[in-house]
């Protein structure tokens, strides 16, 4: 078991945001000029409300939420989306552009985003005491190297061998998806005696988190975006988060364990509301 989550799961999720940064190009970052609006709402729906949405909901839920839990609530509100967020705004008839960016921007910043967020969470859920167990330094270091290098070379890659890149990107996308499966199922299959007591505890509250934040997108796009087609991407990024990013985190840091209980939970609610969400907007367009 350790083989898997010290070897496996690292090299799992570095092969998947490879997969991702194949996908990107320079010009996906252009975004941030030609709709600047847009991609500041969008990604402070998703760096700053989501996890504080998160926090509020575990403070409300109280004891009925182990600290484990609650860091791997956490953990998966912290977790960026990844291109399948893409693929679904396309669907929607979203902001497909946007939607990149963001996914793009977001890839990057998890570098800053998630060793604050899992820092603070487990000071707070943990206890003074115990938060010298975990280091900043090592988050931040696990995620550039199996996270930030994988995207980057993609992305050079793409930039360099472009034909290459487009010849492979299908194959490497399909690879991911397998990957993503086996870490979900492996995941579940880990804790599969105690899955029905954690999804009777956690499982509301990450169906809650998935549903309210891609409500409260989606209406905050449409005060503040540009239109239908922004609040679907938006709604969608916030909605869509990588739950194998967060459960290799879980599994770095605390050897899996509860921790990846609502990442596993919140991967599988996550694509059922996202395909409700794209057939509702769908028929509003």
């Amino acid at each position: 078991m350790e083989i898997i989550t010290d070897v496996f799961l690292p090299l799992a999720l570095a092969f998947i945001m490879f997969s991702l940064g194949l996908t990107l190009t320079f010009s996906d970052f252009k975004q941030v000029f030609v709709q600047p609006k847009n991609v500041i709402v969008g990604m402070l729906s998703q760096i700053i409300l989501l996890p504080a949405v998160a926090f509020l909901l575990i403070v409300i839920w109280g004891n009925n939420l182990s600290p484990e839990l609650a860091i791997g609530v956490m953990l998966i509100a912290a977790a960026p989306g990844g291109v399948t967020s893409n693929i679904l705004t396309a669907l929607g008839r979203g902001d497909v552009a946007l939607s990149i960016s963001m996914t793009a921007i977001t890839s990057l910043l998890v570098l800053i985003t998630i060793p604050i967020i899992i820092g603070l969470s487990y000071s707070f859920f943990m206890g003074a005491d115990q938060a010298q167990e975990i280091s900043i330094s090592k988050i931040a270091f696990s995620i550039f190297a199996i996270v930030t290098i994988p995207v980057l070379c993609g992305l050079l890659i793409r930039r360099l061998f472009e034909a290459f890149a487009l010849k492979v990107e299908s194959f490497t996308g399909k690879l991911s998806t397998a990957l993503f499966v086996i870490v979900l199922i492996g995941a579940i299959a880990k804790e599969r005696h105690n899955i029905i007591p954690y999804f009777i505890d956690a499982g509301f509250i990450t169906l809650l988190l998935n549903i309210s934040m891609m409500l409260l997108a989606f209406y905050i796009a449409k005060i503040f975006g540009s239109g239908m087609k922004q609040q679907i991407a938006i709604s969608i990024e916030c909605g869509l988060q990588n739950g194998t990013l967060a459960i290799a985190i879980a599994g770095l840091l605390f050897g899996g364990g509860v921790y990846i209980i609502p990442a596993a939970i919140y991967s599988l609610i996550m694509f059922v509301t996202s395909l409700i969400f794209v057939y509702l907007v769908r028929k509003k367009l």
